[in-house]
């Protein structure tokens, strides 16, 4: 399998950062809808996998949703999709290393943020709802359980497990740069998104199709979504933009072309 050093991927982030940030709208919001929906169906998926398992199974269960999970970025990453949590890291790469400006990040990140729970709601409500395929029974358990887990912790405690999410979800975008097949970007992206699912860290376009389907069961209000929204949004940007975006650009960008022009200065001196 063909492999990208460290570096070379920092580099390839940044072209995919400058050219997510400068698509034209309408196809922005396609490719937003289209992410919100895949990581919904992902999150749909992991559900009707282990509702019905037997609880002496134990963390077993969790296990096993999780490995289903990451369909839903493998579709974003392989079919084509923009995701909120995937660009916190490369378009503020692209900001860092001067590509963009600050007013196109924000504008990126708002009506990704705004596609994306159009697209997971979407699958909440018709699929999730409509067909019932968390409507109801264990399947209905499930989603109740998964979002009174969400919703019940604290604005840290929401805070903290989104940065431990797009730390998880950010590096599995940034090995799938590292590859240039298929296979490879699949494997890439399996093991942090199962990590991060399996561990249970809160990722705002998950919540965006896990909270809306126990609200259509009547189980929350928007309000409570809201409420873990913004910690959950707070979160997910610190730990693509933090901690992995900024710490890469200073460990693999930073001074890079003022070091290669003294380089080139010292060989003319020679």
């Amino acid at each position: 399998m063909a492999y990208h050093t460290p570096k070379r991927v920092a580099e390839l982030s940044i072209e995919a950062g400058a050219r997510k940030a400068t698509l034209p709208l309408l196809t922005m919001l396609i490719l937003g809808f289209l992410a919100g929906a895949f990581i919904a169906l992902g999150y749909l998926l992991d559900i009707r996998v282990v509702a019905d398992l037997p609880h002496e199974w134990g963390s077993f269960i969790n296990l096993l949703g999780a490995a289903v999970f990451p369909v839903g970025l493998m579709l974003v990453i392989i079919a084509g999709g923009e995701l909120l949590t995937g660009n916190m890291m490369s378009v503020t790469l692209a900001v860092l290393a001067g590509k963009l400006s600050v007013g196109r990040l924000l504008s990126n990140w708002f009506w990704i943020t705004v596609s994306n729970f159009v697209g997971a709601v979407f699958v909440a409500y018709f699929f999730g709802h409509v067909v019932g395929l968390v409507a109801e029974g264990p399947y209905l358990a499930k989603t109740l359980a998964i979002a009174d887990g969400k919703l019940h912790d604290n604005f840290l405690q929401a805070f903290l497990s989104g940065i431990g999410c797009n730390w998880l979800v950010t590096l599995a975008v940034w090995l799938s740069y590292a590859a240039d097949d298929i296979a490879g970007k699949i494997l890439a992206i399996w093991f942090p998104i199962m990590a991060f699912v399996a561990i249970g860290f809160q990722h705002v376009v998950a919540n965006m199709f896990v909270i809306p389907a126990a609200i259509f069961a009547g189980h929350a209000s928007w309000a409570d979504w809201f409420a873990n929204f913004v910690p959950v949004f707070l979160g997910n940007a610190a730990g693509g933009a933090v901690f992995v975006a900024l710490l890469y650009w200073m460990a693999y960008i930073r001074g890079t072309n003022q070091k290669a022009s003294l380089v080139s200065l010292r060989k003319g001196v020679k």
